[in-house]
């Protein structure tokens, strides 16, 4: 049976780069059905805490729990319950995108054809799925490259500014999907700098600065506000 987990525990972790603290002494606990949102300026860290929640990078001191299995000694069964989806998208632009969620899935071994004609509905790509990645608009590579991310059905899904270049129709695309995986039981995480997409989006909200945890709350109305409040603490 594969691993499973109901919430994932960052106790008291840190991460040092040579003699810069990327990340201080955070403690935080994540459960199924948040879509947690991790707010924060450049350079706060937040793609450091990502990193590590990915398992992509170690802490430098403390440990991440996944239900009960530690990051540490969890490995590959712990890393095949994450999805992550970074700046850097991972498509084939010369390949259809079709042909990028064949490739993707047989990496998961999963059953193709279900699992393709599902995540192209998901994506709202059904009529463009045998058209090549290089012809589609930031949007469109934006939503499939985020149904890459969940085709095995992760546990924990990791977004790192997954608006960036997005119309408001993609935003409110990705903004559904993202809402319906957290209704599904999944432990979101996603990283932005949008706060309008991320107000009534996010249920909780992570204030990091110079790799600080400020404040860990129960999203409010109108996050702007109490970002700049916390931000302008430090």
């Amino acid at each position: 049976m594969s691993l499973d987990f109901q919430r994932v525990d960052l106790e008291d972790v840190s991460r040092h780069f040579g003699r810069r603290r990327a990340v201080s002494h955070v403690s935080l606990t994540i459960q199924r059905g948040d879509i947690l949102g991790l707010l924060g300026p450049n350079g706060a860290g937040k793609s450091t805490l990502l990193g590590m929640l990915a398992t992509l990078v170690a802490p430098s001191s403390g440990n991440i729990r996944y239900g009960s299995v530690s990051g540490k000694s969890g490995g590959a069964e712990v890393r095949g319950r994450i999805g992550v989806l970074a700046h850097e998208l991972h498509l084939y632009p010369e390949l259809s995108a079709r042909q990028n969620l064949e490739f993707f899935a047989r990496l998961y071994q999963l059953p193709v054809a279900g699992a393709i004609e599902r995540a192209l509905k998901s994506a709202d790509l059904e009529d463009r799925g045998d058209d090549i990645v290089s012809s589609f608009s930031r949007g469109m590579r934006q939503r499939l490259a985020l149904e890459r991310t969940l085709l095995h059905g992760p546990r924990l899904v990791l977004l790192d500014e997954p608006f960036t270049g997005l119309d408001d129709r993609a935003v409110g695309i990705v903004a559904a999907r993202i809402r319906s995986l957290a209704g599904e039981g999944a432990i979101v995480i996603l990283a932005t700098h949008d706060l309008d997409v991320a107000d009534g989006l996010i249920t909780r909200m992570a204030v990091v600065k110079k790799g600080r945890l400020l404040s860990d709350s129960a999203a409010p109305a109108g996050i702007r506000q109490q970002y700049r409040s916390l931000i302008e603490q430090l």
